[in-house]
């Protein structure tokens, strides 16, 4: 599967940005979807996983509450809606698939930038 992630971009403390995630292939309904993070200097970070149905979700603390990941089997995507994004949200966001133990598939990463 080939991952597209789309959507990142300049914004201020407190605002909010949905990044997409556009996945090629007709068994995209079959794999797990993940955002991970990785800002400047720093190692990646996971941020959210959601199952192959939607049905369950997981989240970082650092992000939970504030993000929700969601995927729409019918268009091959997966979203994550970030609020109240703070400075220290500051980072390329890829998303990645997996089917079985791993993620095997990442997107090419979307900036994000959230200015004080």
């Amino acid at each position: 599967v080939q991952l597209q992630a789309s959507g990142g971009g300049l914004v201020q403390a407190g605002g909010s940005l949905r990044l997409s995630c556009a996945a090629s292939g007709r068994t995209f309904s079959s794999y797990a979807m993940g955002w991970f993070r990785q800002a400047p200097g720093k190692e990646r970070e996971f941020i959210a996983t959601i199952t192959w149905s939607g049905d369950n979700t997981n989240y970082a603390d650092s992000v939970k509450g504030r993000f929700t990941i969601s995927r729409d089997n019918a268009k091959n995507t997966v979203y994550l809606q970030m609020n109240s994004l703070k400075p220290e949200d500051t980072a390329v966001y890829y998303c990645a698939a997996k089917r079985a133990l791993k993620f095997d598939y990442w997107g090419q990463g979307t900036l994000v930038t959230v200015s004080n």
